[in-house]
């Protein structure tokens, strides 16, 4: 004789069935998830690409007229600069400014290297690092002074991941030769003067 289960006992039978049970897509979902998880926990953040060292400067903007009193004109004196978002690798600094519109070629106004690595180059800086020759044959900066029109100054400056290690007085040439193997970053200013 076949015994009947009982109809609450076979309703709750159908329930236990229905929720311990699991269909493929649960069983993917489920398992995705997980993995997300375990991908969120391993995977470093990711660090953003393309971030470009700048140089700036709160006398001028780029492209803008340079203030008298940097130039021959005036003080004779280098203005404040500042440089924001240098590699971490770098160990050392290069700075350098030149005249590409002079009449007989581009004139060299300011070179330095091996400067400790800053954000910030104060106005009327001296020597920051070695100094380099400018066209003058002097080291130190020599201002703006161009014998007719606007002429244009650019400011460069280089994150070095190595000191070049060259003699003071070493001209822009041979700075640039010396720096091209380990620049990691370069940003540029560009001032204009007239008299």
């Amino acid at each position: 004789m076949v015994r009947r289960m009982p109809a609450t006992l076979l309703v709750i039978v159908l329930i236990v069935a229905a929720c311990g049970g699991t269909d493929e897509r649960t069983d993917v979902r489920t398992q995705e998830a997980a993995e997300a998880s375990t991908t969120l926990a391993t995977t470093p953040p990711t660090i953003q690409e393309g971030t470009v060292m700048k140089l700036t400067s709160t006398e001028f903007g780029d492209g803008e007229m340079i203030p008298i009193r940097f130039t021959c004109d005036g003080e004779d004196i280098s203005p404040p600069l500042a440089i924001t978002d240098i590699p971490a690798e770098a160990v050392a600094l290069a700075l350098i400014m030149d005249d590409p519109d002079a009449p007989g070629g581009t004139w060299d106004h300011w070179v330095e290297f091996d400067i400790p690595v800053t954000n910030t180059i104060v106005q009327d800086v001296g020597s920051l690092g070695v100094a380099g020759a400018n066209s003058w044959g002097r080291t130190g900066y020599g201002g703006p002074c161009p014998p007719s029109g606007t002429h244009r100054y650019i400011f460069r400056v280089l994150a070095l991941e190595a000191e070049l290690g060259l003699e003071p007085g070493a001209d822009k040439a041979t700075v640039l030769d010396a720096a091209a193997a380990v620049t990691l970053a370069e940003a540029t200013l560009m001032g204009r003067y007239a008299r």
